[in-house]
């Protein structure tokens, strides 16, 4: 949800709630949260008193000046439509917070001998199956790190990994190949079988009965 040092306000807790009854995922929620909390305090202001020009110059300035990336300013430009639109009501603002055109690029695609090498290069077993289950099966990083044991289907007339809650909410399916699987069952010998916490997957470093913090990395 939104950051817990951060000052709840009632017009912050307004977007809150929205944005829950919307069923955005929580990692949305806090980036929304933080996007507004930035833009009243760039113009210390209260964002509802902001006019669509302050807006539109805000985000000028994280393109021009800040050198922000375009998904990162669009992200921005998100945030204060669903704050001004869906929030407060004020519809007729959606035309006036644009999204700007993100150009595609072709991923950088990295050859088997280059991603062997990462892999051994891993400084645990954990580490080495958390890669190799994130280039075997595509999952996101949250996805990843909410996985538990019971997801992984390997039944050999489905080979699934489950993904509960992904983007946009949206539960589905994963492949799961004999080689992850053979990965997955190491680490599993090795590393969890009989641990504290044992329906995640990938867990904390300092508290295995919690799962591995996306935005922390322990």
């Amino acid at each position: 949800m939104i950051n817990q040092t951060a000052r709840v306000t009632p017009l912050r807790q307004r977007m809150v709630d929205a944005m829950v009854l919307r069923g955005f995922a929580v990692r949305t929620q806090q980036a929304y949260g933080d996007a507004m909390g930035l833009l009243a305090r760039h113009f210390d202001c209260r964002p509802d008193l902001l006019s669509d020009e302050q807006v539109q110059s805000y985000l000028l300035h994280l393109l021009q000046e800040c050198g922000l990336s375009r998904s990162t300013v669009n992200q921005a430009a998100c945030a204060a439509r669903f704050f001004y639109c869906d929030t407060l009501g004020q519809t007729e603002r959606r035309p006036q917070i644009p999204l700007g055109k993100r150009g595609l690029r072709l991923p950088e695609v990295l050859a088997r001998a280059e991603m062997a090498a990462l892999f051994q290069a891993s400084p645990s077993l954990r580490v080495r199956v958390f890669l190799q289950t994130a280039y075997a099966s595509g999952l996101r990083l949250s996805e990843l790190c909410a996985l538990r044991v019971c997801d992984i289907d390997s039944a050999p007339d489905r080979m699934a990994i489950r993904v509960t809650n992904g983007k946009g909410g949206q539960d589905r399916f994963a492949l799961l190949s004999a080689d992850l699987l053979m990965h997955l069952r190491e680490y599993w010998c090795a590393c969890r079988r009989g641990a504290r916490g044992a329906d995640w997957l990938f867990t904390a470093h300092r508290d295995p009965s919690r799962p591995l913090d996306s935005g922390m990395g322990q």
